[in-house]
């Protein structure tokens, strides 16, 4: 007995979930729709890491100013800027600059 297929073709996605994703196939939506969502998810941890980050360099900014030291320390901020540079490149350096600009001044 044979048995002949037919050849699948991608299903043409609805306008509404074209629209959201830019995916031409039903396929291609629901691969991008949950990987937007573990995306979300992502963006929601790490906001409450540099939330949580936020909080810690309150803490040492406290201390540094209570015993009479500077709201900021250079060096240690150089470090820092070094070491998103080495793991994320060139780009590492601007988030690196963003997350300290978050991170200061909130004592």
């Amino acid at each position: 007995m044979t048995t002949t297929t037919t050849p699948t073709t991608p299903t043409t996605p609805t306008a509404n979930t074209a629209e959201k994703t830019g995916a031409r196939t039903d396929e291609a939506a629901a691969l991008i729709g949950d990987a937007r969502e573990r995306i979300d998810a992502l963006d929601d941890r790490i906001i409450g890491l540099i939330q949580e980050r936020m909080a810690v360099s309150a803490v040492i900014q406290e201390a540094r100013i209570g015993s009479g030291g500077r709201r900021v320390n250079l060096a240690r901020e150089m470090e820092v800027l070094g070491h998103y540079r080495d793991a994320l490149g060139k780009p590492g350096t601007s988030l690196a600059m963003t997350v300290l600009e978050l991170c200061r001044g909130r004592v």
